[in-house]
């Protein structure tokens, strides 16, 4: 008699690795999930400002077999909701995805280097004005992550907010570089630029 064929590797998502790492701390329902979230500012690393995206991500770690049910929460003037808890094979898969995650870049395919690699349709002074309204949005991330830390909060707990800041960080000096660039001269274009161009590199 054969067994039952192998479950597939279950699909990994970020998304799904901090659903799972709240998991880890004590069973919770998908609203409380998204509470905590967004209360400490992992809303910044996954995308739940639709409470859906938790209910659903949570839903195929369950059918994965890496979360499951495990009661009911009933407090007053709410409605029962289910409380989930990770399973065995969920804390394996967590341990897992995050071995892979750490060392090996993901390939990421973020908007602002696809916009950047198509400026020519722009003028220059565009283009310098755009990048500024983003200096300040990226500036204003900074102090956001800057004023979120809980003073006396150990350094592993906000080692992301550190990695993210740092990254701020870096592109805010660049584009402020890129930004003097377009200012003083040194970064333009035009027609004849841009077809030149095209005849020798195209």
């Amino acid at each position: 008699m054969q067994g039952d064929p192998p479950r597939p590797e279950p699909r990994r998502s970020t998304l799904g690795l901090v659903l799972l790492a709240l998991l880890t701390e004590a069973p919770m329902h998908p609203y409380r999930m998204q509470q905590v979230i967004k209360e400490r500012g992992q809303d910044q690393l996954v995308n739940v400002a639709q409470r859906n995206s938790v209910y659903q991500a949570l839903d195929r770690l369950v059918r994965d077999g890496l979360a499951r049910p495990a009661g009911v929460a009933r407090e007053a003037g709410r409605p029962e909701r289910t409380v989930y808890e990770i399973t065995d094979a969920g804390a394996a898969a967590m341990h897992r995805w995050i071995t892979e995650m750490l060392p090996t870049p993901a390939r990421e395919f973020p908007e602002f280097p696809a916009a950047l690699a198509f400026l020519p349709p722009l003028a220059p002074a565009l283009v310098r004005d755009l990048l500024m309204a983003r200096m300040e949005a990226q500036e204003e991330r900074l102090a956001a992550i800057r004023e979120q830390a809980p003073p006396g909060l150990p350094r592993l707990f906000l080692i992301e907010d550190e990695y993210r800041a740092a990254m701020l960080t870096a592109e805010i000096e660049w584009l402020r570089s890129v930004v003097a660039d377009l200012e003083g001269g040194r970064l333009t274009w035009d027609r004849e630029l841009i077809e030149r161009t095209l005849q020798a590199f195209g």
